[in-house]
Protein backbone atom coordinates (compact mmCIF):
# COMPACT_ATOMS: atom_id res chain seq x y z
CA UNK A 1 0.00 0.00 0.00
CA UNK A 2 1.54 3.52 -0.61
CA UNK A 3 1.69 6.14 1.59
CA UNK A 4 -0.46 8.99 0.08
CA UNK A 5 1.44 12.52 -0.16
CA UNK A 6 0.89 15.78 -1.19
CA UNK A 7 3.98 17.96 -2.84
CA UNK A 8 6.22 19.75 -1.02
CA UNK A 9 5.32 23.43 -1.28
CA UNK A 10 8.95 24.54 -0.13
CA UNK A 11 11.64 25.65 -2.53
CA UNK A 12 15.38 25.30 -1.92
CA UNK A 13 15.83 28.73 -0.51
CA UNK A 14 12.83 28.33 1.40
CA UNK A 15 13.46 24.97 2.91
CA UNK A 16 17.31 25.78 4.00
CA UNK A 17 15.76 28.95 5.67
CA UNK A 18 13.75 27.26 7.88
CA UNK A 19 16.14 24.40 8.78
CA UNK A 20 18.83 27.08 9.47
CA UNK A 21 16.26 28.86 11.27
CA UNK A 22 15.07 25.90 13.32
CA UNK A 23 18.77 24.83 14.13
CA UNK A 24 19.55 28.10 15.48
CA UNK A 25 16.85 27.94 17.92
CA UNK A 26 17.52 24.53 18.58
CA UNK A 27 21.01 24.66 19.53
CA UNK A 28 21.49 28.50 20.39
CA UNK A 29 21.45 27.53 24.33
CA UNK A 30 24.78 26.41 23.79
CA UNK A 31 26.51 28.88 21.67
CA UNK A 32 29.66 29.89 23.48
CA UNK A 33 29.53 27.28 26.02
CA UNK A 34 33.10 25.67 26.39
CA UNK A 35 32.23 22.75 28.32
CA UNK A 36 29.20 21.67 26.60
CA UNK A 37 30.68 17.80 26.34
CA UNK A 38 33.79 16.41 27.92
CA UNK A 39 34.73 14.72 24.49
CA UNK A 40 34.62 18.09 22.81
CA UNK A 41 36.42 19.90 25.36
CA UNK A 42 39.33 17.37 24.92
CA UNK A 43 38.80 17.34 20.65
CA UNK A 44 39.30 20.71 20.90
CA UNK A 45 42.48 20.47 23.25
CA UNK A 46 44.15 18.24 21.42
CA UNK A 47 43.34 20.62 17.71
CA UNK A 48 44.91 23.50 20.08
CA UNK A 49 48.14 21.29 20.92
CA UNK A 50 48.62 20.56 17.41
CA UNK A 51 49.18 23.92 16.28
CA UNK A 52 52.04 24.00 19.22
CA UNK A 53 53.53 20.44 17.49
CA UNK A 54 52.04 18.02 19.06
CA UNK A 55 51.35 14.56 17.64
CA UNK A 56 47.57 12.55 19.02
CA UNK A 57 48.51 9.06 19.81
CA UNK A 58 52.21 10.26 20.66
CA UNK A 59 52.09 13.69 22.71
CA UNK A 60 48.99 13.27 23.07
CA UNK A 61 46.90 10.20 24.06
CA UNK A 62 43.76 8.89 22.46
CA UNK A 63 41.63 6.08 20.59
CA UNK A 64 40.02 8.61 18.35
CA UNK A 65 41.43 8.42 14.08
CA UNK A 66 43.55 11.70 13.56
CA UNK A 67 40.76 12.97 11.15
CA UNK A 68 38.33 14.03 14.03
CA UNK A 69 41.48 15.87 15.66
CA UNK A 70 42.47 17.41 12.44
CA UNK A 71 38.90 18.70 12.08
CA UNK A 72 39.35 20.59 15.50
CA UNK A 73 42.17 21.68 14.94
CA UNK A 74 40.70 24.23 12.19
CA UNK A 75 38.45 26.48 15.22
CA UNK A 76 41.10 26.04 17.42
CA UNK A 77 43.58 27.65 15.43
CA UNK A 78 41.25 30.86 16.52
CA UNK A 79 42.11 30.25 19.88
CA UNK A 80 39.74 30.52 23.00
CA UNK A 81 37.35 31.62 23.05
CA UNK A 82 37.08 32.45 19.84
CA UNK A 83 37.39 28.60 18.38
CA UNK A 84 34.75 27.66 20.48
CA UNK A 85 32.21 29.88 18.70
CA UNK A 86 34.12 29.07 15.38
CA UNK A 87 33.52 24.91 15.87
CA UNK A 88 29.85 25.39 17.01
CA UNK A 89 29.53 27.64 13.83
CA UNK A 90 31.24 24.50 12.05
CA UNK A 91 28.62 22.15 13.69
CA UNK A 92 25.63 24.03 13.25
CA UNK A 93 26.53 24.59 9.25
CA UNK A 94 26.79 20.70 9.61
CA UNK A 95 23.84 20.19 11.06
CA UNK A 96 21.61 22.18 8.68
CA UNK A 97 23.64 20.48 5.38
CA UNK A 98 22.81 16.87 6.46
CA UNK A 99 19.20 18.21 7.61
CA UNK A 100 18.94 19.48 4.07
CA UNK A 101 20.04 16.46 2.49
CA UNK A 102 17.71 14.72 4.55
CA UNK A 103 15.19 16.54 2.90
CA UNK A 104 16.27 15.75 -0.51
CA UNK A 105 16.37 12.55 0.04
CA UNK A 106 12.97 11.95 0.95
CA UNK A 107 12.13 14.26 -1.73
CA UNK A 108 13.87 11.81 -4.04
CA UNK A 109 11.95 8.32 -2.66
CA UNK A 110 8.87 9.93 -3.24
CA UNK A 111 7.52 11.57 -0.03
CA UNK A 112 7.74 15.51 -0.75
CA UNK A 113 4.98 16.28 1.94
CA UNK A 114 7.32 15.14 4.93
CA UNK A 115 10.68 16.00 3.31
CA UNK A 116 10.95 19.30 5.06
CA UNK A 117 9.80 18.00 8.63
CA UNK A 118 12.07 15.10 8.31
CA UNK A 119 14.84 17.24 8.26
CA UNK A 120 13.51 19.20 11.25
CA UNK A 121 12.90 15.71 13.11
CA UNK A 122 16.99 15.48 12.29
CA UNK A 123 17.84 18.78 13.88
CA UNK A 124 15.46 18.24 16.99
CA UNK A 125 16.72 14.96 17.71
CA UNK A 126 19.76 15.99 17.72
CA UNK A 127 19.84 17.68 21.12
CA UNK A 128 18.10 14.44 22.90
CA UNK A 129 21.17 12.48 21.65
CA UNK A 130 24.09 14.53 22.96
CA UNK A 131 24.36 16.25 19.32
CA UNK A 132 23.95 19.47 20.63
CA UNK A 133 27.43 20.45 19.89
CA UNK A 134 30.15 18.80 17.99
CA UNK A 135 30.10 15.23 18.43
CA UNK A 136 31.72 12.90 16.20
CA UNK A 137 28.46 12.02 14.29
CA UNK A 138 27.21 15.59 13.99
CA UNK A 139 30.01 16.14 11.28
CA UNK A 140 30.64 12.88 9.57
CA UNK A 141 26.42 12.39 9.39
CA UNK A 142 27.13 14.54 6.76
CA UNK A 143 29.42 12.56 4.50
CA UNK A 144 27.89 9.41 5.17
CA UNK A 145 24.65 10.82 3.87
CA UNK A 146 26.81 11.78 0.96
CA UNK A 147 27.86 8.13 0.36
CA UNK A 148 24.15 6.86 0.42
CA UNK A 149 23.01 9.58 -2.22
CA UNK A 150 26.17 8.70 -4.56
CA UNK A 151 24.73 4.85 -4.17
CA UNK A 152 21.67 5.42 -4.93
CA UNK A 153 23.13 7.54 -8.30
CA UNK A 154 25.05 4.73 -9.08
CA UNK A 155 22.33 2.30 -9.22
CA UNK A 156 20.90 4.50 -11.44
CA UNK A 157 23.29 5.48 -13.79
CA UNK A 158 24.96 2.10 -13.49
CA UNK A 159 28.15 4.34 -12.64
CA UNK A 160 30.69 2.28 -10.79
CA UNK A 161 32.48 5.51 -10.32
CA UNK A 162 30.34 7.05 -8.10
CA UNK A 163 30.40 3.98 -6.05
CA UNK A 164 34.14 4.67 -5.43
CA UNK A 165 33.05 8.45 -4.28
CA UNK A 166 30.83 6.80 -1.90
CA UNK A 167 33.36 4.70 -0.49
CA UNK A 168 35.63 7.45 -0.29
CA UNK A 169 33.23 9.46 1.80
CA UNK A 170 33.05 6.60 3.57
CA UNK A 171 36.67 6.21 4.31
CA UNK A 172 36.93 10.14 5.48
CA UNK A 173 34.53 8.80 7.61
CA UNK A 174 36.15 6.36 9.36
CA UNK A 175 39.28 9.04 10.42
CA UNK A 176 36.57 10.74 12.35
CA UNK A 177 34.89 7.60 14.15
CA UNK A 178 35.91 3.82 13.62
CA UNK A 179 32.51 2.44 14.61
CA UNK A 180 31.17 3.66 10.68
CA UNK A 181 33.10 0.52 9.93
CA UNK A 182 30.01 -1.51 10.18
CA UNK A 183 27.69 0.37 8.15
CA UNK A 184 30.34 1.34 5.32
CA UNK A 185 30.77 -2.77 5.22
CA UNK A 186 27.21 -3.16 4.59
CA UNK A 187 27.56 -0.13 1.57
CA UNK A 188 30.04 -1.88 0.46
CA UNK A 189 28.40 -5.38 0.13
CA UNK A 190 25.44 -3.21 -1.74
CA UNK A 191 27.50 -1.75 -4.25
CA UNK A 192 29.08 -5.58 -4.91
CA UNK A 193 25.26 -6.55 -5.07
CA UNK A 194 24.53 -4.08 -8.02
CA UNK A 195 27.88 -4.79 -9.46
CA UNK A 196 26.94 -8.77 -9.72
CA UNK A 197 23.37 -7.62 -11.38
CA UNK A 198 24.93 -5.33 -13.73
CA UNK A 199 27.92 -7.89 -14.91
CA UNK A 200 27.27 -11.24 -13.54
CA UNK A 201 30.39 -11.25 -13.90
CA UNK A 202 33.04 -12.70 -11.07
CA UNK A 203 35.78 -11.11 -12.09
CA UNK A 204 34.70 -7.79 -12.79
CA UNK A 205 33.00 -8.25 -9.44
CA UNK A 206 36.42 -9.18 -7.63
CA UNK A 207 38.24 -5.93 -9.39
CA UNK A 208 35.31 -3.58 -8.28
CA UNK A 209 35.27 -4.98 -4.82
CA UNK A 210 39.08 -4.77 -4.21
CA UNK A 211 38.82 -1.15 -6.04
CA UNK A 212 36.01 -0.11 -3.19
CA UNK A 213 38.00 -1.41 -0.69
CA UNK A 214 41.09 0.23 -1.52
CA UNK A 215 39.62 3.20 -1.84
CA UNK A 216 37.79 3.47 2.11
CA UNK A 217 41.42 2.26 3.59
CA UNK A 218 43.08 5.65 1.73
CA UNK A 219 42.49 7.45 4.62
CA UNK A 220 43.69 5.39 7.24
CA UNK A 221 46.24 3.93 5.20
CA UNK A 222 47.68 7.86 4.76
CA UNK A 223 47.25 8.40 8.54
CA UNK A 224 49.17 5.20 9.06
CA UNK A 225 52.03 5.86 6.88
CA UNK A 226 52.57 8.84 8.43
CA UNK A 227 53.08 8.19 11.74
CA UNK A 228 55.20 4.63 10.37
CA UNK A 229 57.57 7.53 8.28
CA UNK A 230 57.95 9.20 11.76
CA UNK A 231 59.15 6.46 13.94
CA UNK A 232 55.82 5.95 15.89
CA UNK A 233 53.96 2.96 13.93
CA UNK A 234 53.60 1.31 17.20
CA UNK A 235 52.08 4.14 19.00
CA UNK A 236 49.46 4.33 16.29
CA UNK A 237 48.81 0.87 15.90
CA UNK A 238 48.10 0.31 19.52
CA UNK A 239 46.14 4.00 19.95
CA UNK A 240 43.89 3.21 17.38
CA UNK A 241 43.40 -0.65 16.98
CA UNK A 242 44.59 -2.76 19.91
CA UNK A 243 44.13 -0.48 22.78
CA UNK A 244 40.18 -0.88 22.57
CA UNK A 245 40.23 -4.76 23.55
CA UNK A 246 41.90 -4.08 26.48
CA UNK A 247 38.97 -1.76 28.02
CA UNK A 248 37.25 -3.24 31.25
CA UNK A 249 33.57 -3.55 30.36
CA UNK A 250 31.72 -1.06 32.43
CA UNK A 251 29.39 -2.86 35.44
CA UNK A 252 26.36 -4.39 33.57
CA UNK A 253 24.09 -2.39 34.81
CA UNK A 254 24.91 1.26 33.63
CA UNK A 255 25.50 -0.73 30.48
CA UNK A 256 21.93 -1.81 30.74
CA UNK A 257 20.79 1.90 31.95
CA UNK A 258 22.77 3.14 28.95
CA UNK A 259 21.25 1.21 26.40
CA UNK A 260 17.49 1.86 27.68
CA UNK A 261 18.11 5.27 27.69
CA UNK A 262 19.29 4.97 23.81
CA UNK A 263 16.13 2.85 22.99
CA UNK A 264 13.69 5.28 24.62
CA UNK A 265 15.05 8.26 22.83
CA UNK A 266 15.34 6.75 19.37
CA UNK A 267 12.33 4.55 19.18
CA UNK A 268 9.35 7.08 18.75
CA UNK A 269 11.40 8.02 15.08
CA UNK A 270 12.09 4.23 14.44
CA UNK A 271 9.02 3.12 14.22
CA UNK A 272 7.83 5.67 12.39
CA UNK A 273 10.82 4.57 10.03
CA UNK A 274 9.74 1.45 9.96
CA UNK A 275 5.86 2.26 9.53
CA UNK A 276 6.51 4.17 6.59
CA UNK A 277 8.62 1.75 5.11
CA UNK A 278 6.30 -0.60 5.84
CA UNK A 279 3.44 1.13 3.70
CA UNK A 280 5.45 2.48 1.48
CA UNK A 281 5.49 0.46 -2.18
CA UNK A 282 9.29 -1.04 -2.20
CA UNK A 283 11.63 -0.29 -4.59
CA UNK A 284 15.05 -0.73 -4.89
CA UNK A 285 15.78 2.76 -3.77
CA UNK A 286 13.52 2.12 -0.98
CA UNK A 287 14.86 -1.48 0.15
CA UNK A 288 18.59 0.37 0.33
CA UNK A 289 17.37 2.72 2.94
CA UNK A 290 15.69 -0.02 4.87
CA UNK A 291 18.95 -1.77 4.61
CA UNK A 292 20.95 1.29 5.60
CA UNK A 293 18.90 1.60 8.74
CA UNK A 294 19.21 -1.93 9.81
CA UNK A 295 22.98 -1.07 9.76
CA UNK A 296 23.29 1.68 11.65
CA UNK A 297 21.03 0.02 14.20
CA UNK A 298 23.05 -3.42 14.59
CA UNK A 299 26.27 -0.98 13.96
CA UNK A 300 25.27 0.93 17.19
CA UNK A 301 24.16 -2.27 19.26
CA UNK A 302 28.25 -3.97 18.50
CA UNK A 303 29.84 -0.53 20.34
CA UNK A 304 29.33 -0.69 23.80
CA UNK A 305 28.86 1.29 26.72
CA UNK A 306 26.41 2.90 24.25
CA UNK A 307 26.37 6.46 25.40
CA UNK A 308 23.44 8.98 24.06
CA UNK A 309 25.44 10.21 21.21
CA UNK A 310 26.33 6.89 20.06
CA UNK A 311 22.53 6.45 18.11
CA UNK A 312 23.24 9.75 16.16
CA UNK A 313 24.28 8.07 13.39
CA UNK A 314 20.99 6.18 13.11
CA UNK A 315 19.41 9.92 12.98
CA UNK A 316 19.87 9.87 9.08
CA UNK A 317 17.61 6.70 8.00
CA UNK A 318 15.16 6.87 10.61
CA UNK A 319 14.58 10.42 9.70
CA UNK A 320 14.77 9.66 6.02
CA UNK A 321 12.07 7.08 6.12
CA UNK A 322 10.07 8.61 8.55
CA UNK A 323 9.06 11.47 6.01
CA UNK A 324 6.87 8.94 4.64
CA UNK A 325 4.44 8.81 7.68
CA UNK A 326 4.89 12.45 8.61
CA UNK A 327 3.83 14.11 5.22
CA UNK A 328 0.64 12.10 5.18
CA UNK A 329 -2.52 14.03 4.90
CA UNK A 330 -3.64 12.82 8.05
CA UNK A 331 -0.70 13.72 9.98
CA UNK A 332 0.45 16.85 8.02
CA UNK A 333 -2.20 18.93 10.02
CA UNK A 334 -1.86 17.50 13.68
CA UNK A 335 0.61 14.46 14.70
CA UNK A 336 3.56 16.12 12.50
CA UNK A 337 3.57 19.71 14.72
CA UNK A 338 2.35 18.41 17.70
CA UNK A 339 5.40 15.78 17.53
CA UNK A 340 7.93 18.27 16.56
CA UNK A 341 6.96 20.84 18.91
CA UNK A 342 7.28 18.04 21.97
CA UNK A 343 10.60 17.17 20.40
CA UNK A 344 11.69 20.66 20.20
CA UNK A 345 10.56 21.05 23.94
CA UNK A 346 11.79 18.17 25.38
CA UNK A 347 15.23 18.88 23.77
CA UNK A 348 15.62 22.53 25.28
CA UNK A 349 14.70 20.39 28.51
CA UNK A 350 17.79 18.20 28.17
CA UNK A 351 20.21 21.27 27.44
CA UNK A 352 18.88 23.25 30.12
CA UNK A 353 19.34 19.91 32.38
CA UNK A 354 22.76 19.42 31.28
CA UNK A 355 24.04 22.90 31.59
CA UNK A 356 22.83 22.71 34.88
CA UNK A 357 24.47 19.50 35.55
CA UNK A 358 27.87 20.92 33.75
CA UNK A 359 28.06 24.51 34.01
CA UNK A 360 28.44 27.12 31.66
CA UNK A 361 31.11 29.71 30.30
CA UNK A 362 30.49 32.03 33.32
CA UNK A 363 30.89 29.18 35.65
CA UNK A 364 33.82 27.94 33.67
CA UNK A 365 35.22 31.91 32.92
CA UNK A 366 35.58 31.90 37.31
CA UNK A 367 36.96 28.50 37.51
CA UNK A 368 39.69 30.03 35.26
CA UNK A 369 40.45 32.52 36.87
CA UNK A 370 40.93 30.88 39.95
CA UNK A 371 43.32 28.61 38.38
CA UNK A 372 44.87 31.52 37.01
CA UNK A 373 47.43 32.08 33.48
CA UNK A 374 50.78 30.86 35.29
CA UNK A 375 53.50 30.42 35.20
CA UNK A 376 53.89 26.49 36.03
CA UNK A 377 52.15 23.90 34.68
CA UNK A 378 48.34 22.63 35.04
CA UNK A 379 47.09 19.05 36.40
CA UNK A 380 43.35 18.40 35.96
CA UNK A 381 42.84 15.16 37.92
CA UNK A 382 39.54 15.26 37.37
CA UNK A 383 37.41 17.96 35.59
CA UNK A 384 37.18 20.14 32.72
CA UNK A 385 40.26 19.54 30.03
CA UNK A 386 39.50 23.05 28.17
CA UNK A 387 40.99 24.80 31.28
CA UNK A 388 44.57 24.00 29.68
CA UNK A 389 43.61 26.11 26.71
CA UNK A 390 41.93 28.76 28.43
CA UNK A 391 44.81 29.32 31.00
CA UNK A 392 47.16 28.38 28.32
CA UNK A 393 49.38 26.28 30.74
CA UNK A 394 51.19 23.69 30.36
CA UNK A 395 50.28 19.73 30.60
CA UNK A 396 52.82 17.40 32.27
CA UNK A 397 51.17 14.08 31.01
CA UNK A 398 50.16 13.22 27.33
CA UNK A 399 46.95 11.35 29.05
CA UNK A 400 44.86 14.59 29.39
CA UNK A 401 41.81 12.70 29.65
CA UNK A 402 40.93 12.17 33.22
CA UNK A 403 39.19 9.24 33.15
CA UNK A 404 42.61 7.61 31.21
CA UNK A 405 44.18 7.61 34.31
CA UNK A 406 41.52 7.76 37.05
CA UNK A 407 38.47 5.67 36.05
CA UNK A 408 38.35 1.70 36.61
CA UNK A 409 37.61 0.43 32.99
CA UNK A 410 40.43 2.37 31.44
CA UNK A 411 43.02 0.37 34.22
CA UNK A 412 45.72 -1.51 31.41
CA UNK A 413 43.56 -0.37 28.40
CA UNK A 414 45.88 3.15 28.09
CA UNK A 415 49.85 1.93 27.48
CA UNK A 416 50.23 3.24 30.91
CA UNK A 417 50.43 1.91 34.34
CA UNK A 418 47.35 4.65 35.49
CA UNK A 419 48.86 4.99 39.56
CA UNK A 420 52.84 5.11 37.79
CA UNK A 421 51.77 8.07 35.64
CA UNK A 422 49.79 9.65 38.57
CA UNK A 423 52.54 9.67 40.51
CA UNK A 424 54.93 10.89 37.86
CA UNK A 425 52.73 13.66 37.32
CA UNK A 426 53.08 14.75 40.77
CA UNK A 427 56.21 14.11 41.47
CA UNK A 428 57.17 17.07 39.19
CA UNK A 429 55.08 19.87 41.15
CA UNK A 430 52.57 21.23 38.73
CA UNK A 431 51.70 24.59 40.07
CA UNK A 432 47.99 23.83 39.88
CA UNK A 433 45.78 20.66 40.50
CA UNK A 434 42.26 20.69 39.91
CA UNK A 435 39.42 17.80 41.24
CA UNK A 436 36.13 17.30 41.15
CA UNK A 437 34.43 15.55 43.75
CA UNK A 438 34.42 11.53 43.29
CA UNK A 439 32.60 10.44 40.26
CA UNK A 440 30.81 6.95 39.36
CA UNK A 441 33.28 4.62 38.03
CA UNK A 442 37.15 6.50 39.58
CA UNK A 443 39.13 4.10 41.18
CA UNK A 444 39.09 5.54 44.75
CA UNK A 445 42.74 4.12 45.55
CA UNK A 446 43.60 7.25 42.23
CA UNK A 447 41.47 10.15 43.98
CA UNK A 448 43.30 9.51 47.51
CA UNK A 449 46.51 9.25 45.96
CA UNK A 450 45.76 12.76 44.84
CA UNK A 451 44.21 14.36 47.88
CA UNK A 452 47.41 13.20 50.00
CA UNK A 453 49.80 14.52 47.75
CA UNK A 454 47.34 18.05 48.01
CA UNK A 455 48.15 17.81 51.99
CA UNK A 456 51.20 17.35 51.92
CA UNK A 457 52.13 20.54 50.00
CA UNK A 458 49.47 22.37 48.06
CA UNK A 459 46.62 24.93 49.51
CA UNK A 460 43.44 24.72 48.97
CA UNK A 461 42.59 27.87 47.20
CA UNK A 462 39.00 27.82 45.34
CA UNK A 463 36.09 25.98 45.86
CA UNK A 464 33.65 26.76 42.69
CA UNK A 465 30.63 25.63 41.46
CA UNK A 466 30.93 23.89 38.03
CA UNK A 467 27.41 22.56 37.09
CA UNK A 468 26.09 20.58 39.90
CA UNK A 469 29.33 19.73 41.09
CA UNK A 470 32.05 21.82 43.49
CA UNK A 471 35.54 21.80 41.62
CA UNK A 472 38.52 21.94 43.78
CA UNK A 473 41.38 24.08 42.85
CA UNK A 474 44.93 23.19 44.42
CA UNK A 475 48.12 25.56 44.48
CA UNK A 476 51.56 24.54 45.38
CA UNK A 477 52.66 26.41 48.54
CA UNK A 478 56.23 26.06 46.93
Amino acid sequence: MSVTQQPSNHSGTHRLLILLAVAIAARVATFGNPVVHVDEEFYFFTGHAMWQGAWPFVDVWDRKPIGLFLLYALPAAFGFPAGIWAYQAMALVSVVATAWAIARLADRLGWAGGATAAGIAYILWLNLLGGQGGQAPVFYNLLMIGAAWAILESDRRRARSLGLVAMALVGITLQIKYSAVFEGMVFGLWLLASEWRRSRSPVALILYGAALVAVSLVPTGLAAGVYAAIGQWDAFLYANFLSIFHRNPDPLGELAGNLGQLALILSPIVALAVLGLKRAERDRERVFLAVWLGAAIIGVLLFRPWFDHYGLPILLPACTAAAAMLGRQDWRRRYTPALLLTVALAGQIVLLSLRHERGDASEFAALTQAVGKGPGCLYVYSGSTMLYVATQRCALSRWIVPAHLSRAREAGATGVDQDTEITRILSQHPAVVVMRPPYNGERPEAHARVLAAMAGGYRLTAKLPMGNETISVYKSAR
